[in-house]
């Protein structure tokens, strides 16, 4: 692999090194800024997307594991981001490309991670990388371009917060409620922000709704100020469990009668509030060609995904007044639910996609399709 680059471009790249947990190392040369990073490192199978998956909020606070081969090539363009920052704490890849070729005003990725400050590595064997967190499980990790003890290193990363336990969204979350698209739209949709993409607020809108984004504090009845005809419980970071006070408000959202849509962070949120339960999973789902089964009309999809921590399939046994809607077809891990008798359900993964495939946006559809029913049924 090294003969597809001169010799002298590794001579002027900066060393780095990846420490894991476990004490396992990885050495490879700098990407980013020089410094140091730590966070739950984890990976990511898609082939393309890689600057919406460092944008998406749902991964602040991790290290991200590039497993397709070559990064960079075809650079950065301001269209693309899900954010308005990279939420990744810090970058590995293989093959890192400062050569872009698409058409377009494009930017390099290397000046991207510049921009926000981002600690990366390059050059080493993810294959091998993925491989071993595969087997082993998430795990903290360390990236230092700066420092090589790795005694020192070791140190750092084990006092490294968990993810489990750790509550997030509020590193993300909008401090100002923000509107998008057309005042006189047909529809009013609320969404509570934990760490909402882009792409979620384009859907809506293209399907002539207009949204009202709220910090995901705000009390019920500042979001009803808004006359919302509907909900959405939008993706985000961290550990669901530890937010016991959204947790509640979304209880108050089911309670109001109003439709509602979870999204990722926002199903487990939602799951929780009806008294399930959520679990950390070994290395969770991260890609774009996921299978998911819709157990209603027996059809597959190939589904975006991206989370560490699931809904228990244990915890739905024997719940009468909650359906499982959509199956994980790799693991048999929840992949949708719907409330019986409301006009409530949720999946946990990304119907949105951006990146990934467009299999799944019937759901905004059938979400919108609550909204009418809950209209004519009140009209």
């Amino acid at each position: 692999m090294l003969l597809h680059y001169p010799l002298f471009y590794f001579c002027t790249m900066n060393k780095a090194v990846l420490v894991l947990e476990d004490g396992k190392e990885f050495w490879g040369n700098s990407i980013g800024v020089i410094g140091s990073t730590t966070g739950e490192i984890c990976f990511n199978t898609g082939m393309t997307g890689y600057q919406e998956i460092y944008t998406d909020p749902s991964y602040y606070g991790q290290i991200m594991i590039n497993a397709s081969v070559h990064i960079g090539n075809y650079g950065t363009k301001e269209s693309e981001s899900e954010s308005d920052s990279i939420k990744i704490a810090g970058l590995v890849v293989k093959n890192f490309s400062n050569h872009t070729s698409r058409y377009g005003e494009i930017g390099s990725l290397q000046e991207f991670l510049e921009k926000d400050k981002i600690v990366g590595i390059s050059n080493i064997d993810t294959r091998a990388l993925v491989r071993y967190i595969r087997s082993k499980g998430a795990m903290n990790a360390i990236i230092s371009s700066e420092e090589f003890d790795t005694s020192i290193l070791l140190k750092k990363v084990k006092a490294t917060p968990s993810m489990e336990g750790m509550e997030l969204s509020s590193k993300v979350t909008t401090q100002k409620a923000y509107t998008s698209g057309d005042e006189n739209a047909e529809f009013r949709v609320a969404v509570l922000d934990f760490g909402v993409k882009r792409n979620i607020i384009r859907c809506l809108n293209e399907r002539d709704a207009f949204v009202k984004v709220f910090p995901m504090n705000t009390p019920l009845n500042e979001m009803l100020e808004f006359k919302p005809d509907g909900f959405m419980l939008s993706n985000g970071p961290g550990d669901p469990s530890v937010m016991h006070h959204s947790i509640e408000l979304v209880n108050e959202i089911i309670q109001s009668g109003i439709p509602v849509f979870g999204i990722c962070l926002g199903h487990q949120i939602l799951a929780l509030s009806q008294g399930l339960k959520t679990i950390k999973m070994h290395n969770g789902h991260r890609g774009i060609n996921h299978p998911v089964k819709n157990l209603i009309n027996g059809k597959c999809e190939v589904t975006s995904q991206n989370h560490g921590f699931v809904v228990d399939m244990k915890s739905l046994e024997n719940r009468n007044d909650i359906d499982l809607t959509h199956i994980h077809l790799n693991d048999n891990t929840v992949a949708g639910i719907k409330l019986k008798n409301k006009s409530v359900f949720s999946v946990q993964y990304h119907p949105e996609s951006s990146p990934g495939p467009e299999d799944s946006r019937y759901l905004f559809d059938q979400f919108l399709e609550n909204i009418n029913k809950r209209k004519l049924a009140i009209a």
